[in-house]
């Protein structure tokens, strides 16, 4: 399935076999400390940058509607971001994640995206369109 935003996203973990719990990572656009000038003209012109997280979420695939709930939920706590991460985290035989899983799985998260180590998420801007980096 080509997923070209959050509605695929979500019509995707519904469609699976096991229980799935849907991973979100929200990451702001930033200047790294030590720029170069032509990484601060390419920031500036809205290009490069480094993603840094900022906050993270767990939810059922029946606690979401759409993104613009999950978009207004984020706004709810005051913290802007440029990039919502996501992926989905199956159960076992039937049953959902652990919260020990979970909690690994964003740790995880967390990790790869401090590390530019994105391509196994999809990520979404704050419209809910998924994203292609080069």
């Amino acid at each position: 399935m080509d997923i070209t935003n959050f509605s695929d996203f979500l019509a995707a973990a519904r469609t699976q076999d096991q229980q799935q719990r849907l991973l979100f990572l929200f990451a702001v656009r930033e200047l790294p400390p030590n720029h170069t000038p032509g990484q601060k003209k390419r920031f500036e012109a809205g290009q490069g940058g480094a993603l840094t997280p900022v906050m993270c979420v767990d939810k059922g695939v029946d606690e979401l509607l759409d993104f613009a709930s999950l978009a207004q939920e984020s706004r709810q706590t005051g913290q802007p971001w440029d990039v919502a991460f996501a992926a989905a985290l199956a159960g076992q035989d039937g049953a959902a994640p652990t919260a020990a899983d979970i909690e690994r799985a964003l740790r995880m998260m967390v990790d790869a995206v401090h590390r530019g180590a994105i391509e196994r998420f999809i990520a979404f801007d704050p419209q809910g369109e998924a994203m292609r980096f080069k």
